[in-house]
């Protein structure tokens, strides 16, 4: 049976750095965790990271929080141990944290800490898919359902 990689805040578990999760109610999830299909990381927490911690987003290629503190290490730390444990549990598929600077899909906030979403990827979900691995977040988890079970996963 495929594992999927997936954030722990989107489990309930709070990781984020306010101290909070962001829990993703659906029925698919039970069902995979019952299956023992989840493999959890929280990327930031991985890197080294406390919580809560300062909130941070990405600015020209590197990862900064709100005091100007540079983080981009234990972001690409916390990217390199989920890429590990994907290869670990040969996992092909994320189920990520999407807005996240470090689980981000889609759109990541624009690094002036106003609340302006931009295109882009966090820096896990970038390392994940430069290694071939399908990336998705609470937005598009109906399409990662639809895809396990066009391969009878």
């Amino acid at each position: 049976m495929e594992k999927i990689l997936i954030s722990s805040c989107l489990l309930g578990n709070k990781v984020r750095y306010d101290g909070q999760s962001k829990a993703l109610q659906h029925l698919q999830l039970s069902t995979w965790q019952q299956q023992g299909r989840l493999v959890l990381i929280c990327p930031e927490i991985a890197g080294g990271l406390a919580v809560p911690r300062a909130k941070a987003e990405q600015k020209d290629g590197q990862v900064i929080t709100e005091q100007g503190e540079d983080v981009t290490a234990n972001f690409m730390e916390g990217a390199a141990m989920a890429l590990a444990l994907c290869e670990q549990y040969n996992i092909r598929y994320a189920l990520l944290k999407e807005f996240s600077p470090s689980c981000a899909a889609m759109q990541i906030y624009d690094g002036n800490f106003n609340g302006t979403k931009i295109i882009g990827m966090g820096t896990t979900a970038k390392l994940l898919v430069e290694h071939g691995i399908e990336v998705f977040s609470e937005l598009t988890i109906e399409q990662l359902i639809s895809k396990l079970k066009i391969s009878g996963q």
